[in-house]
């Protein structure tokens, strides 16, 4: 018999984990990963396909975690980049 899966339970965060982002439960793999994908145009099977380990539900609990709280995880992404070009721009001259 198969067992009901609650949404309230595909996504958590922790402290401990990945500097508190959210993840997909029991994997680490964070919402944010699954939405630079989706921001790349990648369809929610093609990320399943490259992240094969992720169920289509777990694809789209994140999905549906990053549209409910979308200026925070873009946030997140944007510091991300501008820390990543300061130390390019650093360690390049």
């Amino acid at each position: 018999m198969a067992t009901d899966v609650h949404l309230g339970n595909l996504i958590e965060s922790s402290p401990d984990i990945r500097k508190g982002r959210p993840c997909i439960a029991g994997t680490g793999v964070t919402v944010r990963r699954v939405a630079q994908w989706y921001r790349l145009g990648h369809a929610p099977e093609d990320i399943a396909d490259r992240i094969g380990h992720l169920s289509m539900a777990q694809i789209y609990a994140a999905l549906a975690y990053y549209h409910a709280n979308q200026e925070t995880i873009e946030a997140d992404l944007d510091e991300e980049a501008t820390s990543a070009e300061a130390l390019e721009h650093q360690h390049g001259d």
